[in-house]
């Protein structure tokens, strides 16, 4: 049982360590992932290296984001050294110039690995469930057709992105969608294997 608790009080630390993006504290960032770790979101697909490198240069930029994290859901594998984590997060994002915001619900579906007596992320991807506008300084227009290339559960957010400089290139995963399903079926059988 406490080695039960180590480990999903260490995997919790890592979904929760999100924080350091935010605040750009890019070394912490970093310390998340295993060097060989990946990650695909909207704006970003590779390693998480380069995402870091990727999440500086938006940190620099006109757009802003917070992401409120909560309780994540893990399954173990038999040994104890894999684990798939689903946590369902908050991503409120804005950019300042255009006074453009969202609100974005998500769920992390990650893969995660002991290597060492230490849990870290391999593989983050992201299954988006409900997003919409805010307007931080009162209404502003924008530009239905670009929110419309979107599916619906993250227009919003991706539309900031876009606009702010950091453009959505494919279709990702949405609550209840053949992504999702196969996201998870292909984390199971990592999972299993």
């Amino acid at each position: 049982m406490q080695h039960y608790l180590e480990d999903r009080l260490q995997i919790t630390d890592l979904m929760t360590g999100w924080i350091h993006r935010d605040l750009g504290q890019w070394d912490g960032l970093r310390e998340l992932f295993h060097p060989d770790g990946t990650i695909e979101v909207t704006w970003f697909e590779g390693l998480a290296s380069e995402f870091v490198d990727g999440s500086m240069k938006m940190g620099a930029s006109d757009a802003r984001t917070k992401h409120l994290i909560g309780t994540p859901n893990v399954t173990f594998n038999q040994t104890a050294t894999k684990a798939i984590v689903e946590t369902n997060a908050m991503i409120i994002g804005e950019n300042v110039k255009l006074n453009v915001g969202c609100v974005g619900h998500n769920r992390f579906y990650d893969w995660v690995e002991k290597r060492d007596g230490v849990w870290k992320l391999l593989h983050r991807q992201s299954i988006y469930d409900m997003a919409s506008f805010t307007f931080p300084m009162g209404p502003v227009e924008i530009d239905s057709a670009v929110a419309a290339k979107y599916p619906r559960e993250y227009a919003a957010l991706a539309y900031m992105l876009e606009k702010s400089g950091f453009p959505v290139k494919r279709v990702f995963a949405t609550r209840g969608s053949e992504l999702e399903k196969e996201m998870k079926a292909s984390g199971v059988a990592w999972l299993k294997a």
